[in-house]
């Protein structure tokens, strides 16, 4: 590299993240200090002024928790009504007996692709990995497996498929067509998610021993309350059809897809409003709880002291889980305040290749860098917009989609995600790196030669 000052803010970089993960790996300190601590040092080694390090280590946690926040604790709640109402108990032994015993992964991955199009990542995750834990309590098989292949699911789509941010922001800046991304990412999308989630979830499940117990309690998902204590096997008869289950999960993946529909159809007026309001995932979680507090709540024959304290039982374990996420976004975003990300964009345009290619490699050394799949997004085709006249036959829709899998690149430490994944299923640092990680590279790579196959066709 020919900027020396470039050389040195990739190293402070890679100086950082070794930092923290040896801060919580060697020395065992929570990770939310260890967060907080490499961001701090990182913007010193970058020569970031005091306040304006500062102003990112506030602009980085509030971003992150001013959105995650209100749907980790919304998810929550709905999974807890879900548990304790009996509901999830009898719709996991309703998953567990169409697809058997043996085959959870696969009927984790169907819901996924059911819920995720029109679900973010993170409202997908909250709302449906709690169903993880019930679904392998009844099969009797450990959480992990069937949980791969639900974030597999959830990851494939939220990177690859409008009306996630990512693509989104992707078909805007390509001038892209929307529908037919939509068609090219499914395409790309079952394939990829197939081998990354029900295959490789079956595969490493075998091979990590997790302290997470298949009923949630250990894992807080279910709150200590699991079907052993509060499930449908109790409750009998009480327990809420599995209609209404069904409908709870459902509810809000429809708000949010009309929300989508009307916008894309360009509608204006009361019912665009109308639609950007009941479409939002925090407002279509809130409405989703207030009405399973009655459906899955006083309409199964739980009072109103008990739904009260579900509710708030709920929320005591994601506690520490979102000091993590909002020190992780921290240090994200002074990892972004660094300009690290232009400067990996700029080294990789100097190394001319095919522009799905390139467009792939931008994107995954940005990821990889700053941990935001939407960051490397923007970075990656504000970096390919200007070359688009040099490759005319490009197809943008797959240049969407090249960069979508790139985003995917190598979550690690620097990724809220990560976090996610590490605290809901009780692993380690290095159990975390060997599943989730593994995981999302596997989706990045494997998506990348499906798309180049495809643009021989499309």
């Amino acid at each position: 590299m020919q900027n020396p000052e470039n050389l040195y803010l990739l190293l402070s970089v890679g100086a950082s993240i070794v930092l923290l993960v040896m801060l919580v790996s060697v020395l065992r300190l929570h990770a939310f200090l260890a967060l907080l601590v490499s961001a701090l040092c990182l913007g010193g080694l970058a020569g970031m002024p005091a306040a304006t390090l500062l102003g990112a280590v506030q602009k980085g946690a509030g971003d992150v928790l001013g959105f995650v926040g209100p749907v980790l604790a919304l998810g929550a709640m709905l999974g807890q009504l879900l548990v304790v109402s009996g509901g999830a108990d009898r719709l996991a032994a309703g998953l567990v007996g169409r697809f058997g015993p043996g085959r959870v992964r696969w009927a984790m991955l169907v819901v996924a692709f059911l819920a995720g199009v029109p679900l973010f990542f993170e409202t997908g995750f909250a709302l449906l990995v709690p169903l993880v834990f019930v679904v392998a309590s009844r099969a009797g098989v450990a959480p992990l497996g069937p949980g791969i292949a639900l974030l597999a699911g959830l990851s494939v789509l939220h990177g690859l498929l409008p009306p996630h941010p990512g693509p989104t922001l992707a078909v805007q800046a390509y001038g892209a067509d929307m529908g037919k991304t939509l068609v090219y990412g499914l395409l790309v999308a079952t394939p990829t998610a197939i081998v990354a989630g029900p295959l490789f979830g079956g595969w490493i499940a075998g091979l990590i021993p997790t302290t997470a117990a298949s009923d949630g309690t250990a894992t807080g998902l279910a709150a200590g309350h699991g079907p052993s204590s509060h499930g449908a096997s109790e409750r009998g008869d009480r327990a809420p059809p599995v209609a209404a289950s069904l409908a709870a999960i459902i509810l809000p993946v429809a708000l949010i897809l009309f929300g989508s529909a009307v916008t894309l159809s360009g509608a204006i007026g009361p019912l665009k409003e109308l639609a950007g309001w009941l479409g939002h995932p925090i407002v279509a979680l809130l409405f989703t709880v207030l009405t399973a507090t009655y459906f899955l709540g006083a309409r199964s024959g739980l009072s109103r002291q008990q739904v009260t304290g579900a509710l708030d039982e709920s929320l005591r374990p994601i506690a520490t889980l979102l000091l993590i996420i909002g020190a992780g976004g921290a240090f994200k975003q002074v990892l972004i305040s660094t300009g690290v990300g232009n400067v990996i964009g700029q080294l990789a345009i100097e190394y001319r290749a095919s522009p799905l290619l390139l467009a792939w490699l931008v994107a995954g050394a940005v990821r990889i860098a700053t941990g935001s799949a939407t960051v490397a997004v923007i970075t990656a085709s504000g970096l390919m917009v200007p070359l688009l006249p040099l490759f005319p036959g490009v197809n943008r829709e797959l240049l969407v989609l090249a960069t979508g899998a790139g985003s995917l690149m190598l979550s690690h430490v620097n990724d809220a995600g990560f976090w996610m994944v590490k605290e809901y299923f009780r692993l380690s640092i290095a159990q975390t790196l060997k599943t989730w990680t593994v995981l999302e590279t596997m989706v990045s790579v494997i998506a990348l030669p499906l798309i180049i196959v495809l643009s021989l066709f499309v």
